[in-house]
């Protein structure tokens, strides 16, 4: 019987942009500083980029600032139980 892992298909490139900015955002200084930088990588369409921007701005208490060097800066708010 083949591994789950064999025989998954491929990420696609949506996929991997997903994958990396996750990563970004998951990181330890971006998680203490809630914050994070982004930068499309030239391999990225700039659909692709776009799309993961759009779905991110459609979060609550997520800010996004367009920087002039082309870089996104992503900001977020973690809401207390209270």
């Amino acid at each position: 019987m083949p591994s789950p892992a064999a025989s998954a298909l491929p990420a696609t490139a949506y996929e991997q942009l997903a994958q990396r900015v996750q990563k970004i955002i998951n990181a330890p200084a971006a998680q203490r500083s809630r914050s994070a930088l982004l930068f499309r990588q030239p391999q990225e369409t700039s659909e692709d980029f776009q799309r993961l921007l759009d779905e991110i701005a459609e979060n609550d208490n997520v800010t996004l600032a367009w920087r002039d060097d082309g870089g996104i800066q992503l900001f977020w708010v973690v809401q207390s139980d209270d």
